[in-house]
C-alpha cells in the first residue's frame, strides 16, 4: 500500500468518529485503531478542622480479632484476549453453528476465536497469539467493552 494512502486514512480516521477502520488489498492488510484520548481529572484537595481537645477518661475496651476475610479468587494466569471494540460477544459465526474455538483447544496466531458484533457488522476477532484456549470469559450474546478481556491462551 502507498504510504502516502496510508497517510491520507490514518488522517480520516482520527479526524471523524471512526474508531477501527481496516482495508484488505491486494498488497496486504491495514488496520488503524483510534485510542481514547486520555483526560486528566481534576486535582482534588481536602482539608480538615482540628478537633477540639477535650481531656477525659476513657474506659478500657477489649478488640475482638477482625474477621478473616475469603480469599478473593486469583486473576486468570496466561496471555488475555481482548474485545478491540464495544459490541455483542459471539462465539460462533450463526446461532447453530459450532463454537469457533473451546477451552482446551491449540489455536494459532492469526486464527479466528470469536465475532463482536457492532452496528450490525460482524467483526471477526483473531487470536493474536499462538496456544491453548484455558478459559472463556465471556458468555455467547454477552455485550463486551473496549479492552474487555475475553479468552485466556497460555
Amino acid at each position: 500500500m502507498d504510504l502516502r494512502k496510508l497517510k491520507t486514512l490514518i488522517d480520516l480516521v482520527s479526524e471523524s468518529n471512526v474508531s477501527e477502520l481496516e482495508i484488505t488489498e491486494a498488497e496486504g492488510k491495514v488496520r488503524i485503531v483510534k485510542s481514547a484520548p486520555v483526560v486528566a481529572a481534576a486535582p482534588v484537595t481536602y482539608s480538615m478542622a482540628p478537633a477540639p481537645v477535650t481531656p477525659s477518661v476513657v474506659p478500657a475496651v477489649e478488640v475482638a480479632p477482625a474477621p478473616v476475610a475469603a480469599p478473593t479468587p486469583a486473576a486468570p494466569v496466561g496471555h488475555m484476549v481482548k474485545s478491540p471494540m464495544v459490541g455483542t460477544f459471539y462465539r460462533a459465526s450463526s446461532p447453530g453453528a459450532k463454537p469457533f474455538v473451546e477451552v482446551g483447544d491449540t489455536i494459532k496466531e492469526g486464527e479466528t476465536i470469536c465475532i463482536v458484533e457492532a452496528m450490525k457488522i460482524l467483526n471477526e476477532i483473531e487470536a493474536d497469539k499462538s496456544g491453548t484456549v484455558t478459559q472463556i470469559l465471556v458468555e455467547n450474546g454477552q455485550a463486551v467493552e473496549y479492552g474487555q478481556p475475553l479468552y485466556v491462551i497460555e
